[in-house]
């Protein structure tokens, strides 16, 4: 197949015009609650065989495209996850994605295998590819709704870390290893490449980290692409000696996103646009390759609820359950998570692996997954908040958060912080000397309204001020958090905290 300039020109003018669509529709699907996978994939079904007619139907490069955008989202997730947030979160979340994805495919096989008639192969191949949560889908949706943050740190550690184990267990599935190796050896092999990956990780990170603070790249611009690239690289060295590389990635990205890195603020922005495109790719690609022509709509309608209530109302709660026995959970929190795994893009791109391994009634399985997760996601997407709210596990106020930028001042070995006022933020109101920052920190200058003063002890901060701080570099972490803090709390920053 040849590729010219005019189908060049065709693939710019359709893609751009989806591309911005697509940006558009964010807007809509923040307003109603739902991630924006289910406006995507539409766009992908209207572009398909029964809409503009684009072909599409190549499984192999599919999955490989599949793979490269949720590396992609895995990494924003990393970078721009907060590892005081994450780091409490940490037990349940990795509890949830080894000891609960194993519940949940047990109990979905053994139900679908009943009540849908599927052989033991195929149920147990339903049950991996839909028993992940999804890292887009809780990264868009809850990091956007009121939830506390010891529940909103569980979702996404689980969804940053259950891809690993669920991508190894379906190709062993999928290429029938499982059934040549057996049980034992499959869970050394899955073990082998979560630790492996998560090595990996850590290594490319720790070193990207200590590598990237001694480069001085002649633009600011390189950073965010070397720290992207760095996530990739650990991704391929993890892929190189047959390990995970969405753990590689994920580790990776999160040991980045929370060093002291040059231009870190532009570093996280240019990974979350970058993961917006990779979703808006990926949902669009899963569209066009459902083919409605073959879908026997009923028959399908019917298995989709089946499975799906399968797993809603028994797999995702059993499994919650026994993720729990590392530490226990007040019981709103328990059912507050069985109602908020959100599957997503994850369950379709894993089903690309058995159709082109060429496995038997994965066509079949492909439609009802692709139908599942459109309704069910329709079901507890919007309702996520609401849910919160009955259960008392939302937060009342919104955070109080403040921007902050960093740049490196390299010759004395210190940054400087570039902090916004956000209205919100409890710093209106504060003394400059009430900031009590870390000795050695000071506020160095002021913005308002377009004009820059030199603030004294007593000058008093205000909304919408762009406030800078110098601060030595090993000292940078503790004014960050004060900072946090007094933003949070006000003049008794010290001693309050947020749930």
């Amino acid at each position: 197949m040849t590729f010219d300039v005019h189908q060049l020109d065709q693939f710019v003018l359709v893609g751009s015009a989806v591309t911005i669509l697509a940006i558009l529709a964010v807007r809509i699907s923040s307003r109603a609650g739902l991630p924006s996978l289910l406006i995507y994939l539409a766009m992908g079904v209207a572009l398909g065989e029964k809409g503009l007619g684009i072909q599409f139907d190549d499984a192999a490069v599919a999955q490989a495209l599949g793979f490269a955008a949720l590396a992609l989202i895995l990494a924003e997730g990393g970078l721009t996850t907060s590892w005081r947030d994450f780091r409490p979160s940490m037990p349940i979340g990795l509890s949830l994605a080894t000891i609960g994805v194993a519940v949940s495919i047990a109990v979905m096989a053994v139900g679908t295998h009943y009540l849908l008639g599927l052989p033991w192969e195929l149920a147990v191949l339903l049950g991996a590819v839909t028993s992940p949560t999804d890292a887009a889908a809780v990264f868009s949706v809850l990091r956007a709704a009121p939830i506390k943050k010891r529940l909103s740190g569980v979702l996404e550690a689980e969804s940053g870390l259950n891809d690993a184990p669920t991508v190894v267990l379906v190709t062993l599935i999928s290429s029938d290893a499982l059934g040549e190796h057996g049980i034992t050896v499959t869970a050394a092999i899955v073990g082998y490449e979560l630790l492996v990956g998560v090595g990996c990780g850590l290594l490319v990170g720790f070193g990207g980290s200590w590598l990237m603070r001694r480069a001085a790249l002649p633009a600011s611009g390189l950073y965010p692409i070397a720290v992207l690239t760095l996530t990739f690289l650990s991704y391929g060295s993890a892929a190189y000696v047959h390990a995970s590389g969405f753990a590689a990635v994920y580790v990776a990205a999160l040991v980045l996103g929370n060093s002291e890195l040059p231009h870190r603020g532009a570093t996280r922005s240019f990974a979350e646009g970058v993961a917006w495109l990779a979703q808006i790719g990926l949902f669009v690609m899963l569209g066009l390759l459902l083919t409605p022509s073959r879908i026997d709509l009923w028959a399908t309608l019917g298995q989709a609820l089946v499975a799906g209530l399968v797993l809603t109302v028994l797999a995702r709660p059993i499994s919650v359950l026994a993720s729990s026995v590392v530490r226990r959970m007040p019981w709103r929190d328990v059912t507050f998570l069985s109602w908020a795994g959100l599957r997503g893009a994850v369950p379709i791109v894993l089903m690309t692996i058995p159709l082109a391994e060429g496995v038997v009634d994965s066509e079949r399985l492909f439609d009802v997954v692709f139908v599942m997760v459109v309704l069910f996601t329709l079901l507890t997407g919007p309702t996520l908040p609401l849910v919160a709210r009955r259960l008392g596990v939302d937060r009342r106020y919104e955070p109080r958060e403040l921007d902050l930028e960093a740049a490196p001042l390299e010759r004395i070995a210190a940054d400087l912080l570039q902090v916004t006022i956000t209205p919100a933020s409890r710093l209106h109101g504060v003394e400059v000397g009430e900031l009590r920052l870390p000795e050695g920190a000071s506020v160095s200058m002021l913005i308002r309204e377009g004009r820059s003063l030199v603030p004294e002890r007593r000058t008093v901060l205000k909304r919408g001020d762009d406030m800078l701080v110098v601060t030595p570099r090993k000292l940078r972490e503790a004014t960050e958090r004060r900072l946090r803090d007094v933003s949070l709390g006000g003049r008794l920053g010290r001693w309050l905290t947020e749930e």
